[in-house]
């Protein structure tokens, strides 16, 4: 959805592709934070927005006002709520001046606790992703701290610290940043008319902690907002403009944010053996399942295959790998193979996709269809007659398949597909 490239490379390492994640039946997420994550219940305005799209969200928080990471640490409420079950997603908001402190008072007394939180969200379940919540600057900056750390005098200095230390923390704990400060920076750059701020300069007005909804929805599903639900309060035109500041802000820049940090990778390597003999070799030493796609209908579940051309000519490889979260990556290059004498059948791939009902190719003509689930099992099996759509019902868990078809005329084709 986010990242969909196809390079051709004489080289030897595929290019990523990375997806977003499957839609869970209900997706967990817990909120640790203060009356920034409490004000205008953002919790529930998270789950409103992702349902209203089609996502069932459950929440919980613990959001005592003015709390801070080193608070969290040892609260028993949070703690507890960690270990309660395993969560999807945990979002972290640090109290709203401390990131932006300087730099040796932070090691202090933030990095160590975000960490601490980290590490005990991973005891519960090594599968959730941590998600630190980027906040904004004050208003008029943070006039309280100006005349000891003149940085924060300016919203503009305040919010360059936030961002700064808040994507660190994503970094140094492979960890998510739910961007809401630069989504916040982006609104009142472009769209100064739309009042963020509730009337202390501090907290979100409404708009405010809608934009920040919008911003966590992208996050975590990274989708797009855009046509959510939004509070009545909420003036449309004004709906309409925060959710394409959160879609702009996080969906462009996923790489920035950190997000995917806890995916698989497909990447792989290839050495070419001669005589249309490849052997393939995965990057991905801690993926649970492979499936391969060769590009002349062949295919295969082991991590480093190797693999016999028929004919000379250029293949479009493909590698998807899941790991043991379930997350799931692809990868795909463009492969030229030589020294093969026999022609190649076919010209014009069918097109191909799946979504939760069935999957569907487009087929040019007569042969077999097949599908292959990650563990090499076969999905499904279709003799075709002749050219046209065909559907094939699909059953089991979502995630990804391999399609393969060969025609009656011998040409070969194949691929992965993700179903939803």
């Amino acid at each position: 959805m986010h990242r969909s490239l196809l390079l051709s490379l004489a080289g030897v390492l595929a290019a990523a592709f990375v997806h977003p994640p499957a839609k869970a039946q209900t997706t967990r997420i817990l909120f640790l934070g203060n009356s920034y994550t409490g004000v205008n219940a953002l919790p529930t305005l998270v789950e409103q927005v992702a349902e209203s799209l089609g996502d069932t969200v459950e929440v919980a928080s613990n959001m005592p006002g003015g709390h801070t990471f080193e608070q969290h640490s040892t609260n028993p409420t949070s703690l507890a709520l960690i270990d309660a079950q395993p969560w999807d997603f945990v979002v972290l908001q640090e109290q709203s001046q401390r990131p932006s402190f300087p730099l040796a008072q932070v090691e202090v007394e933030v990095f160590p606790f975000a960490t601490h939180l980290v590490n005990a969200i991973r005891a519960n379940d090594s599968c959730t992703t941590p998600v630190f919540y980027m906040t904004w600057g004050r208003q008029d900056g943070d006039q309280q701290n100006c005349a000891n750390w003149p940085p924060v005098c300016t919203y503009a200095g305040m919010q360059a610290l936030l961002r700064e230390r808040y994507l660190q923390m994503a970094t140094d704990n492979v960890a998510e940043c739910a961007a809401a400060g630069a989504a916040w920076s982006h609104v009142r750059d472009q769209h100064p008319g739309i009042n963020l701020y509730a009337a202390d300069g501090s907290h979100p007005s409404m708009a405010g902690s809608y934009l920040v909804a919008c911003t966590m929805y992208a996050t975590f599903f990274r989708r797009s907002p855009v046509g959510a639900y939004h509070p009545a309060v909420l003036h449309p035109d004004t709906a309409g403009l925060l959710q394409l500041a959160a879609e702009a802000v996080v969906l462009d820049s996923l790489d920035t944010w950190n997000i995917g940090a806890m995916d698989p990778d497909a990447g792989f390597t290839y050495v070419d053996l001669g005589a249309g003999s490849v052997q393939f070799a995965s990057t991905a030493p801690a993926a649970l399942t492979h499936l391969w796609s060769f590009g002349d209908g062949g295919t295969s579940v082991v991590s480093d295959p190797d693999h016999a051309y028929g004919a000379s000519g250029t293949y479009t490889v493909w590698h998807v790998v899941t790991d043991p979260c379930g997350r799931v990556d692809s990868a795909a290059v463009e492969l030229f193979v030589g020294g093969v004498s026999v022609p190649e059948g076919g010209t014009t791939p069918p097109r191909a996709w799946c979504d939760a009902e069935a999957f569907h190719l487009d087929a040019a003509g007569a042969g077999l269809l097949r599908l292959v689930q990650p563990d090499g099992r076969l999905a499904g099996e279709r003799t075709i007659a002749g050219p046209g759509l065909v559907h094939l019902s699909v059953t089991g868990a979502a995630g990804p398949l391999l399609w393969t078809f060969e025609g009656a005329d011998g040409a070969r084709w194949g691929g992965p597909v993700v179903r939803p």
